[in-house]
């Protein structure tokens, strides 16, 4: 097939692109310097041009905490425009097939855990990183009403849970809590510090996953594109407290130290634990564990500084 991926240079679609199955097909991986997914005229040029047998959208402005709270208005709007454009532009150039990458940032904040995929919409979003979830939520609500009205247009949601992975971004600024941790605690380790802070209590319990194993099921869905549900969670079912993310990047790294914990920093949502249920069903499961993962990670980042 010939593949378009947004978003190509990023963590999820290097690990997309440098997955096994990549080399049977055509990828298309345009940097945001060749095509600005907030342009609708120039991604509707560039569909038009190249028409793909398949769109992954895996583009977005994303960042932890701290960058949502700073800059909601352009969490909201840069996303919105970007998932609205390549999804309005890929129905007008005949594209059947687009797999949309939502986030679990699209749950609402005070329901039961696990979250289920009809939960979405159903109660008020968590505040810190509302301006994302909202264009989220819209970008996956435009891609089934376009099969609504067309059911020859298959335009399908995957939720990820949190991610990291190779390719992370770890400047603490822009980055998610893992690759955050890892920054944190190799800084604590080669200065030597005693101790490493930790925002909250560290009782608030997230579920990271692997990026290499998004990407593992993101290919399963190009796949079995026909057996894949219309919004589908992609998880562990199982989750930690941010604490003992902590450590476990203390375990990988070999940091030594202790924590503190700031506690009037936000914390974000108690839980947030996506149900597997209907992942396994269709027959899919994540493999690679904590440890390894941060391992990989680590690798990487190391790697970086190196360069």
């Amino acid at each position: 097939m010939r593949i378009l991926i947004t978003g190509g240079q990023g963590m999820v679609g290097r690990n997309f692109i440098e997955h096994a199955a990549a080399k049977d097909h055509e990828i298309l991986a345009p940097a945001s310097s060749e095509l600005d997914l907030r342009d609708a005229h120039a991604v509707g040029c560039y569909l038009k041009e190249y028409s793909p047998d398949v769109v992954v959208h895996a583009a977005g402005r994303v960042g932890g905490i701290q960058a949502n709270m700073h800059h909601p208005v352009a969490f909201l709007v840069e996303n919105l425009d970007m998932g609205r454009n390549i999804v309005l532009a890929s129905r007008h150039a005949g594209v059947k097939r687009l797999l949309n990458l939502g986030s679990s940032c699209m749950y609402p904040r005070n329901v039961a855990n696990p979250l289920r995929e009809e939960m979405v919409l159903s109660g008020e979003l968590e505040p810190t990183n509302e301006g994302y979830a909202l264009a989220k939520i819209m970008t996956a609500r435009l891609c089934d009403y376009i099969g609504r009205e067309d059911a020859s247009f298959q335009f399908k949601t995957l939720i990820p849970c949190n991610i990291y992975g190779r390719h992370d971004k770890f400047d603490p600024k822009h980055s998610h809590m893992v690759p955050a941790v890892i920054h944190k605690i190799h800084q604590a380790k080669v200065g030597s510090a005693d101790t490493v802070e930790i925002w909250g209590t560290g009782k608030a319990r997230r579920e990271f996953m692997y990026a290499g194993d998004l990407a593992d099921c993101m290919w399963r869905a190009l796949a079995h594109f026909d057996t894949l549900p219309s919004m589908l969670n992609v998880g562990l079912g199982t989750d930690l407290a941010v604490l003992g993310y902590y450590q476990a990047v203390a375990r990988v790294v070999g940091y030594s130290g202790s924590f503190v914990h700031d506690l009037t920093k936000p914390e974000g949502m108690a839980q947030k634990l996506v149900s597997v249920e209907k992942l396994e069903q269709w027959g899919w499961r994540a493999t690679t564990s904590l440890d390894d993962g941060i391992a990989r990670t680590y690798q990487f980042y190391l790697e970086g500084l190196k360069a």
